[in-house]
């Protein structure tokens, strides 16, 4: 009897204790219109930059602490920006065919957060899992979070997903044409 005394006894303060508890879960929709992001591909020569655009994003808080998150980008939306006429033309074109990013197959790229640790006022650690290609790879970047704002390096290493044109780790005698494996994307984000 007094075994089932302290189990109800025990349930009940769990359940005043949950009761009162309550946790502010909230998914934040990424503006798509508001937000940017921006690459930059490096070669022996020089860079060029450009922009992708946001299909859909979310960023998930509990208690207004980032817990995860997931971004669709449409990759046929590839454009450059660092380059006029018929040569921001050519590269549009050639980032958007097989030899790099195939977007005809390929016209989504993915990110979902897999872990996001706190590391400082604002700051976070985000691990996750990127698909480019329909490959898909874990990645870790910094991600800074300030209001309805969010900003976050990331850098990719082209090569783990099937992008080998003009890389020098796959193709030699390449000298001035060689093309650098990695390259950066810089987010800005409104939600």
């Amino acid at each position: 009897m007094k075994t089932i005394k302290k189990t109800t006894a025990m349930i009940a303060i769990a359940f005043m204790t949950f009761s009162f508890t309550t946790l502010d879960k909230t998914d934040k929709q990424v503006s798509a219109d508001k937000s940017t992001v921006t690459w930059k591909g490096y070669k022996v020569t020089g860079s060029h930059t450009g922009q992708i655009s946001i299909k859909s994003g979310t960023l998930s808080f509990n208690d207004n602490k980032l817990t995860g998150g997931n971004f669709t980008i449409d990759m046929t939306t590839i454009s450059v920006t660092d380059l006029k006429g018929d040569y921001k033309a050519q590269l549009e074109g050639h980032l958007k065919s097989d030899d790099f990013f195939g977007v005809t197959d390929h016209p989504e790229a993915k990110l979902v957060f897999t872990k996001v640790k706190a590391s400082g006022k604002n700051a976070y650690e985000i691990t996750g899992d990127i698909t480019i290609k329909g490959k898909t790879e874990t990645i870790s970047f910094d991600l800074s979070i300030y209001g309805n704002k969010a900003t976050g390096s990331l850098k990719i290493d082209r090569t783990k997903f099937n992008v080998r044109y003009g890389s020098a780790s796959f193709f030699d005698n390449l000298k001035d044409k060689v093309i650098y494996d990695e390259f950066d994307i810089v987010v800005d984000l409104e939600f």
